[in-house]
């Protein structure tokens, strides 16, 4: 393990409230409140009472601590190591974490110690200072509730401007890709970070403008047939997607995935990827896609151009 146990649940608690009895300012309803928050189901009949009882000797009487000074807990070599490691990946890098004390330190591992397999290779230009400077750009406007104006490109060569409020950035694991979520008073956006050719932070919003537009959720069913180990490697392929697994035969599932709308074209080729061990049950309009995208796919076949 890299972490000491002091990083975990319980000692994280107590640190909590540690540093508030330091400061005067613990109460009861703080302690419990705390520990219900943050602990696990049985911490609120266990904690509490050690610290009140003062069989562990924390806490005064009067939720005070005799500890002078707030508990502080330096990382390991160990852990530096790791963290220097994982500062290495650009994808991290774009949050401009802050790397003070890790100057010297050598990470735990090189960035090609770490191998990706089924993913495409045409992933966004992490290290681009023009992608670095829009994506940081954006994350400004997500923190701090402005509107932004967008220039960018779409798939059909068409040069969009939009003024928008963003609400979230996505990334997509398989494509090796962010993407921004975005609204105005009129419609809704999604366009990937990559294709955005220019990015300028604007005014804030106001409460009333700030409305998050719920995602259009869709959901598919279908019908699995574990062959050649295909329900390992299905669960493993929709993983970033929720899902809901049934057993209904020696050797079938169905499994119900719930996705975005604008996700449904990549879920159509993932699902066709598994030929047919993978049946489409419902919704029809999903599986009339699948059917012209076969026909589609048989017509250029006869005609020799696959």
């Amino acid at each position: 393990m890299i972490f000491h146990e002091i990083y975990g649940t319980y000692y994280t608690i107590i640190s909590q409230l540690l540093a508030q009895a330091a400061e005067g300012t613990l109460t009861k309803e703080q302690l419990y409140a705390v520990v219900r928050e943050q602990g696990f189901a049985e911490s609120s009949l266990t904690i509490p009472r050690h610290l009140l009882e003062q069989t562990w000797p924390l806490l005064q009487k009067d939720l005070t601590t005799p500890l002078r000074h707030r508990p502080e807990r330096p990382l390991t070599l160990l852990e530096k190591r790791w963290l220097k490691a994982l500062l290495a990946d650009p994808r991290i890098r774009l949050f401009d974490p802050p790397a003070e004390g890790l100057e010297v330190i050598e990470p735990l591992y090189p960035r090609d110690a770490l191998v990706y397999f089924d993913q495409y290779l045409d992933g966004d230009p992490y290290e681009d200072p023009a992608y670095i400077a829009h994506f940081r750009t954006i994350l400004t406007a997500l923190r701090e509730k402005r509107w932004l104006l967008v220039r960018f490109t779409g798939r059909n060569q068409v040069f969009h401007e939009w003024k928008c409020i963003p609400y979230k950035l996505e990334y997509s694991a398989k494509d090796d890709k962010f993407r921004m979520i975005s609204a105005n008073n009129r419609t809704s956006l999604s366009v990937n970070v990559a294709r955005i050719e220019g990015c300028e932070l604007l005014e804030p919003c106001t409460e009333a403008e700030y409305q998050p537009r719920p995602m259009r959720r869709r959901k598919l069913v279908l019908e699995l047939t574990d062959e050649r180990n295909a329900l390992e490697r299905c669960l493993l392929h929709f993983s970033h997607l929720q899902k809901e697994t049934e057993r209904i035969g020696e050797k079938t599932y169905r499994l119900t995935l719930h996705y975005e709308k604008e996700d449904e074209t990549e879920l159509l080729i993932r699902v066709l990827s598994f030929g047919p061990v993978l049946k489409v049950l419902s919704p029809q309009k999903f599986r009339e896609k699948l059917l012209h995208r076969l026909n589609r796919q048989l017509g250029l076949a006869r005609k020799g151009e696959l």
